[in-house]
């Protein structure tokens, strides 16, 4: 079994805390720390809601890093649940933890600086505005790029169109310069856009069986989905809503859910009127070097069946208790 040595940078939100909690329940990944940036809300919330996440798992071990409270050049925007915290008022517990020292910009080359050194390398799993991962790309050095394997963003969309706004993907939305930086790093990307996530449709069958399994994980979801509604019918053809963010994690571990191909990814920078909107050359028109591997298709059915699997770690049958 490959042990890969990842980092999360995120912005919790109702798909950030699944995909902490995947990350949590596999022992393929070591996650060496978790990164909070500013997105679906204020900076304090995401560290906020990511202890609560590890609360709720049970794995305070794990530490928690703040790091950027806005954009690097745009004015600042929030994700359409901001004015509730993003996590449900108390559904989660309120954290014991706090945040370690130091920023998760600096966090994040560290680790990978480290990594270089021992001839290793690291992972990191972005499924929020890349303003802490651009600046990782932009302090880090050539010891980064050495130290980083592979960013696998969720980020972005094509044929789907937008999400927050009609033109774009909210995470590149919040911060399309930070994007531009890491789509234009040497370290090699894997991009779920919106064309990719809106594929896996946590339907209310699917949220049936995580809940049978798994707990008071499964508990707190079928909750949270009760307070944001995520059915979209007209959009999805059918009841539910899309897993997102969870994919990234979910790449590491079963890598044949999923079919990429490689392609040139540009971001919209200079007019504020459509800033975010991400285009790709999927037929090489432009003559470019491919800087992203963009995943095309996903095996629907094998992904949840991997996160439910993974989730009932969670519950008591799993446990020997009652949660």
């Amino acid at each position: 079994m490959k042990t890969h040595r990842i980092i999360i940078d995120t912005d919790p939100g109702f798909d950030d805390m699944v995909s902490i909690l995947l990350a949590f329940a596999s022992p393929e990944l070591e996650l060496l720390g978790i990164c909070a940036v500013a997105g679906n809300v204020p900076l304090e919330d995401t560290a906020r809601n990511a202890l609560r996440v590890c609360e709720l798992a049970g794995r305070t071990d794990v530490p928690v890093f703040m790091g950027c409270a806005g954009p690097l050049l745009r004015d600042q925007v929030f994700g359409k649940y901001a004015n509730s915290g993003g996590l449900g008022g108390d559904l989660l517990p309120e954290p014991a933890l706090r945040c370690a020292e130091g920023h998760a910009v600096d966090h994040i080359v560290k680790a990978a600086r480290d990594a270089a050194a021992r001839g290793e390398t690291i992972t990191i799993c972005a499924h929020a505005p890349l303003t802490n991962v651009a600046m990782a790309c932009l302090m880090g050095g050539e010891e980064f790029v050495r130290g980083v394997e592979r960013i696998i963003i969720m980020g972005g969309a094509f044929e789907a169109l937008g999400n927050r706004v009609p033109w774009a993907e909210f995470n590149v939305y919040a911060d399309p310069h930070a994007a531009a930086v890491v789509f234009a790093s040497k370290i090699p990307v894997t991009l779920f856009p919106l064309d990719a996530t809106f594929q896996g449709l946590l339907t209310p069958e699917r949220l049936d069986r995580i809940r049978a399994v798994s707990g008071r994980v499964g508990e707190v979801m079928e909750k949270l989905l009760k307070i944001y509604d995520r059915n979209d019918v007209a959009r999805y053809g059918q009841e539910g809503g899309p897993l997102h963010d969870p994919m990234v994690p979910a790449f590491l571990l079963r890598p044949e859910l999923f079919e990429t191909v490689p392609a040139w990814v540009g971001v919209e920078t200079a007019n504020p009127e459509s800033a975010g909107h991400t285009y790709c050359d999927f037929f090489g028109k432009l003559g470019r070097k491919p800087n992203c591997d963009v995943v095309r298709r996903v095996d629907s059915d094998g992904f949840f069946a991997l996160v439910t699997e993974r989730l009932a770690a969670y519950g008591p049958t799993q446990r020997g208790e009652t949660q």
